[in-house]
């Protein structure tokens, strides 16, 4: 599943319109490294979000196309 979708369906982000312009100005990055929006995210990937004042680190647990706005914190777990 692409970056922007996944951070879109996983609730970390509202928006995948706003999560594709995170991703071009470079506030997202996968295992330490600037990801593209088109990024194929996998199980085990650390995402890290630099939006607002404190930035957010989280594990990739699982990648569904869809889920629900309750099960959306299932997909992920936060790193710090």
């Amino acid at each position: 599943m692409r970056l922007d979708k996944y951070l879109k369906v996983s609730r970390l982000i509202k928006r995948r319109t706003v999560a594709n312009e995170a991703c071009d100005a470079e506030k997202v990055t996968v295992n330490g490294k600037t990801a593209r929006a088109s990024y194929d995210v996998k199980s085990g990937d650390i995402i890290e979000i630099n939006i607002g004042a404190k930035p957010l680190k989280v594990r990739v647990l699982d990648v569904k196309e869809f889920t629900k706005k309750e099960d959306a914190a299932a997909l992920y777990e936060v790193v710090q």
